[in-house]
């Protein structure tokens, strides 16, 4: 899924560590070949290929679940998350090499191509995609849903500890032994040096047990044009790449959604997102962006309950 994935288990054996964690990485691989949008013959790209459908589209169960999951973020977000971002995607993957950006008149062939009005669920395990050219994508939540899949494998192999790490969009099951939970240090602005650690702001270390942490912002995809830094986060409503620089970094019962919440927060912003992340059960979120000149800092209510500040060595960086 273009990033390297760590999968850490507690065993009383070696062979049965090696075990499952070989099994939960062939499970990352399988899904990868199903919700990739970078590789031609994964079957999310060979249905968005197919666009439009003349009929509803047979898909497989595991399409099919992140699909109306994608649906359903749609929806409550009133557009902010939109797995019909693929059009948008493929511009500013352009934009990024050429240094220029998108024209109005490409933006506005990607629009018509895009949208709730572009993309159906219908009945079970089948899709119906209604626009020329429209692309899915599900980078905003498939990776999350790649590693509950893969917390499942490690757990029906009877393993009750665990951690999947896909470079720092990462859940846990159990906790460690002798300890409070996981320990998962957060870079939410990717600003921190051995001299300067992330540029003021303190050390921020989550405790997890039986939950994810993802973080979604510029900090490791970003790219300037005319002065202004990007994300390669873009909001499906207008478009454009998400402005930074910005990090948001979620808390959730499970990593799809605390994927999807992640890259719909930062599309949504500081004010709008807590209000939306506050109507999210079990939920809690942390966005960081400089404004002034100045590292702002604002949270969701329940975030102070779900993590600790520490100045411990780093155990891992949350990260997207």
């Amino acid at each position: 899924m273009g990033v390297g994935w760590t999968v850490t288990v507690f065993t009383e054996t070696l062979p049965k560590a090696e075990k499952a964690i070989t099994a939960a990485l062939d499970e990352v691989s399988r899904l990868e070949n199903v919700l990739s949008d970078y590789q031609p013959t994964s079957e999310l790209c060979q249905l968005s290929a197919l666009a439009p459908t003349p009929c509803p589209k047979q898909v497989s169960p595991d399409l099919w679940e992140v699909l109306v999951q994608a649906a359903a973020w749609r929806d409550r977000s009133q557009g902010a998350f939109d797995p019909t971002v693929g059009v948008f995607t493929a511009l500013w993957r352009k934009a990024r090499q050429t240094r220029h950006m998108p024209s109005v008149r490409q933006l506005a062939a990607a629009r018509s191509a895009s949208g709730p009005e572009a993309f159906r669920i219908e009945d079970t395990h089948k899709v119906s995609l209604l626009k020329p050219d429209m692309r899915l994508d599900l980078g905003g939540i498939g990776m999350g849903f790649a590693i509950d899949q893969a917390l499942n494998i490690v757990q029906a192999h009877d393993i009750a500890v665990a951690m999947v790490d896909a470079s720092g969009d990462i859940g846990v099951i159990g906790r460690p032994p002798d300890s409070d939970g996981w320990r998962i240090e957060i870079d939410a602005l990717g600003r921190k040096t051995k001299e300067n650690k992330s540029e003021g702001l303190p050390p921020l270390v989550v405790t997890l047990e039986d939950a994810s942490v993802t973080t979604s912002g510029d900090a490791f995809q970003a790219f300037e044009i005319e002065g202004i830094r990007y994300s390669h986060i873009v909001d499906p409503r207008t478009g454009i790449g998400v402005v930074g620089p910005t990090g948001v970094t979620v808390i959730a019962p499970d990593a799809t959604t605390a994927d999807a919440l992640a890259t719909t927060l930062s599309v949504l912003g500081p004010q709008a997102g807590c209000e939306f992340v506050e109507k999210t059960k079990d939920c809690s979120a942390r966005f960081v962006w400089y404004e002034a000149g100045k590292v702002r800092v604002r949270t969701s209510s329940q975030w102070s309950s779900q993590t600790s500040y520490s100045s411990q060595k780093e155990i891992k960086t949350g990260r997207e």
